[in-house]
């Protein structure tokens, strides 16, 4: 249990240092108004016009260092798919059933979003589209290995 909890812990410090470094970089936007259209979704969303730097929503700030600075907001996927993994391995281990459904669940999650960035003009978006397409497909190869396992088991059972 210890190493779980020393594995989570290091996850969480991962996540927490790269989001602060991404938001960071991402505040960037507020001095380019020219991406102020094109970087600026969730400021669109929530129906405000942007008149200064100010005006733009934090959460744009992550679109824009995904978009141009991209390997912090990367260590942010994986970190937290990590932080998946293991909370996911703890609550449900003994649970095949779960598990294959878990995994499958995680891989559609990462497949549809890598669908929505797929045609990405910019070098940050081809490089989470790539990151988030081998992610789920990861998460499919486990959610297969487990029910081949699973069926393995219960073959040799029934012998």
């Amino acid at each position: 249990m210890y190493r779980y909890m020393l594995q989570f812990i290091v996850g969480i410090l991962t996540l927490v240092v790269s989001t602060f470094i991404a938001w960071y970089e991402g505040s960037t936007i507020t001095n380019n108004s020219l991406e102020w259209g094109y970087s600026t979704p969730f400021t669109k969303l929530f129906n405000i016009e942007i008149t200064n730097g100010r005006d733009i929503s934090q959460l744009d700030y992550f679109v824009y260092a995904a978009k141009f600075h991209p390997l912090f907001p990367a260590i942010m996927i994986v970190s937290t798919l990590y932080i998946l993994s293991v909370v996911g391995y703890l609550l449900i281990k003994n649970k095949s059933k779960w598990t294959i459904g878990f995994w499958a669940l995680l891989s559609c999650i990462m497949i549809l979003f890598s669908g929505f960035i797929f045609n990405s003009p910019t070098i940050g978006g081809r490089i989470l589209f790539w990151i988030a397409l081998v992610c789920g497909l990861i998460s499919i190869a486990v959610a297969v290995f487990v029910s081949l396992r699973n069926f393995k088991n219960k073959v040799t059972i029934e012998l």
